[in-house]
């Protein structure tokens, strides 16, 4: 897709609280994610409580006024280097868009952001067999050990 332009979401927007909304939901369906819908309550306030959220950051992908790819982004630290890092908690490429340069745009507009802003690196966990881990070995990214989680929820929405 050459016409696809990625933007900072401004959550206060609704046209941008809608795309974050469906993109997102259309990702939890995604067998390589939950298999289904997120509850209506979830998404409901799933763009203010991002927004709420201090170290939060949400590039939006566009075609034309479609948005198509979305990177959710949280902001850490890197003790090594005594600096700012940002990890991609979601990115998030709808299926009929895929294999057609959204997601390295989404990507590359992270990067960009995280050297601007003089950051240490980008970071992100990938499940061994998801299809995207391709992507981002392409894209540059290294594999950097074993992802390991506790969660503390039974239902990973709530």
């Amino acid at each position: 897709m050459k016409d696809v332009r990625v933007e900072i979401a401004d959550l206060s927007k609704t046209e941008h609280q809608q795309a974050v909304r469906g993109l997102t939901n259309a990702y939890a369906k995604d067998s390589n994610a939950l298999g289904r819908s997120l509850p209506d309550d979830v998404l409901e306030r799933l763009p203010d409580e991002i927004a709420s959220h201090p170290a939060g950051v949400v590039f939006l992908a566009w075609s034309g006024d479609k948005p198509v790819g979305q990177a959710t982004c949280f902001i850490g630290f890197a003790t090594f280097s005594a600096k700012r890092l940002i990890n991609v908690h979601d990115l998030i490429v709808l299926a009929e868009c895929r294999g057609q340069g959204v997601g390295e745009k989404l990507l590359q507009a992270v990067e960009d952001y995280a050297r601007a802003n003089g950051f240490a690196k980008v970071t992100l966990e990938v499940a061994e067999g998801n299809p995207a881990k391709r992507l981002y070995l392409r894209c540059g990214f290294e594999e950097a050990g074993t992802f390991c989680a506790k969660y503390l929820v039974q239902n990973p929405w709530e």
